[in-house]
This record gives C-alpha cells, sequence and structure tokens, in this order.
C-alpha cells in the first residue's frame, strides 16, 4: 500500500485548469470575434452574386429583350398590306379597287409591324387624341351616340391565345369597360351575344367567330374607327393571311369592315401590327 502523499494528485495550477475547463452549457456565450467578420464577408459574396448575374445578360448568348420595330411609312404598309392580302387569296385586285385604297387608310403612328403587343394601349391613346379615355374607358351607353355591341377598337388575329395577348396588353384600358372575346376556343356564341348586348369599345377575336357575330347581328360597326390587324407570323410560319382555316375567312371580313364606312363616317383606320 502506498503512502498517502503518492495517492495524492498534484493540483493544478490556474493556467493549467484555463486549458482543461470545459465551457458551461449554461448561460450565454462569448461572443466570436471572428463570426462578425464570416457574416460580412458571406454578405459581401451575395452581393458580388447578385452583381455577376446582373452582368450576365451582357455576355453572348444571354436572352435580350426583343428590338423595337422600326416605324414604317404608310404607304410602305399599305403596299406590304395589299400584297399580303393578293398573295394570300390568290387574287388580284381591280385598279378602282386598289385606287379606293390610299395610304390614308393606314393609321400613321410612326410604328413599325409585329410590334411588342404591350404597347398597343399607348398608340391607341395617341390615335384618338384628347378624347381617348371617354372612347376607350368610359362603360356607360349613350342613347343616339353609344349602341351597345358597337367597338371602337377591333383586333383580329389567326388565334385565341394571340387574341388573348392583345388584351393582355390593353387591360389598363378595360378595367371600367372589359373589352369582348370574340373567339371560338372555350367560348359560346350566345354568351358573346349576351356580353356584346352591353358597351363594348374594345374587341379582340379570330375571323370566323368576328364575322358569325356580324352575320347575326350581334356585332355592330357603327362605332368602327380602328382596326388592328395581327400581322405576327407563328413558329409555323403562319400569319392572318396565310394560316388556312383563317385566310379564307379574312378576305370577306376585311371587305365588310372596309365597307361599313356611311354618308358621316369615313373609313376605319388600318393599324397592322
Amino acid at each position: 500500500m502506498g503512502s498517502g502523499k503518492e495517492g495524492r494528485k498534484k493540483p493544478l495550477n490556474p493556467k493549467e485548469m484555463m486549458k482543461t475547463k470545459k465551457p458551461s452549457s449554461l448561460g450565454p456565450r462569448a461572443p466570436n470575434p471572428e463570426s462578425k467578420f464570416k457574416k460580412k464577408n458571406k454578405w459581401l459574396n451575395n452581393v458580388d452574386k447578385k452583381k455577376k448575374k446582373n452582368d450576365s445578360s451582357d455576355k453572348v448568348g444571354a436572352k435580350k429583350p426583343k428590338p423595337q420595330a422600326e416605324p414604317i411609312p404608310p404607304l410602305q404598309q399599305l403596299n406590304f398590306f395589299l400584297d399580303q392580302f393578293q398573295s394570300a387569296n390568290n387574287l388580284q385586285l381591280s385598279s378602282l379597287e386598289s385606287d379606293s385604297l390610299t395610304e390614308t387608310l393606314i393609321l400613321d403612328l410612326s410604328q413599325g409591324i409585329d410590334q411588342e403587343v404591350s404597347i398597343l394601349g399607348t398608340q391607341m391613346k395617341a390615335a384618338f387624341g384628347p378624347s381617348w379615355k371617354e372612347v376607350l374607358c368610359e362603360g356607360q351607353l349613350m342613347e343616339g351616340k353609344i349602341d351597345p355591341g358597337n367597338p371602337a377598337v377591333l383586333i383580329i388575329s389567326a388565334s385565341a391565345l394571340r387574341s388573348l395577348e392583345f388584351l393582355r396588353g390593353i387591360r389598363p384600358l378595360t378595367r371600367e369597360c372589359p373589352a369582348a372575346k370574340l373567339f371560338s376556343k372555350h367560348m359560346k356564341v350566345d354568351d358573346q351575344v349576351s356580353i356584346l348586348k352591353n358597351r363594348v369599345n374594345i374587341a379582340s377575336g379570330t375571323p370566323s367567330r368576328i364575322k358569325k357575330l356580324i352575320d347575326i347581328e350581334a356585332l355592330g360597326l357603327s362605332r368602327l374607327s380602328v382596326i388592328v390587324l395581327d400581322m405576327h407570323t407563328d413558329v409555323k410560319g403562319y400569319s392572318l393571311f396565310t394560316l388556312p382555316q383563317v385566310s379564307g375567312r379574312i378576305l370577306g371580313l376585311v371587305q365588310e369592315l372596309l365597307s361599313s364606312t356611311t354618308s358621316s363616317r369615313r373609313y376605319p383606320d388600318l393599324s397592322l401590327w
């Protein structure tokens, strides 16, 4: 049996006790000065990542916004319209017919063809001048002046999807007086007839349904001032004048719309989009 001195442990000095002492699980931990620098570095790294992400739009191959269409003079737009009109329908207008279609028929807003639909609202405001709000936004019928189902602007597209795209572009103008959707996809003729019993400032649709609603006298043309023709070409290369199921109907429709003038009202303006 060893002596008492040998069995006793040698007491640790204060420095050694500090090295071996484990931190208490109770109470607040002492702040680590390095954590502040880590947080700051992490924040700076996030800022750098955002900056690089924004700068990446300038790199080759990055998706860029669609360039604004170059303005086309009215006469050039008219010639383009007539060429498309005649070639798609395999016909030649007579001199009497072509002479009646002058460049004054084209709405001159210094616009291009196949533009972004988001600027259509701005262009229509310019077309109607100071009275744009009264013509395009107000929703009350005016006896003897504004009859139900007679839009001031009629947008003609090759498909329901394009019609809806135009309506999204002019949404700020249709809050008080909703636009009429004149296409066959998910829309019944009877429902559209009901809609056209109210004031309609703007209507957007496809040639076949528009023609049908005119024939049954649900859609009126007495107030028509601007016809927007969608000249957009889809991924298959088809447009309003070349899509097989549409091109055959657009000829008669455009002729009817342009002949809707009266002795007190001139031709509606054409806007090629």
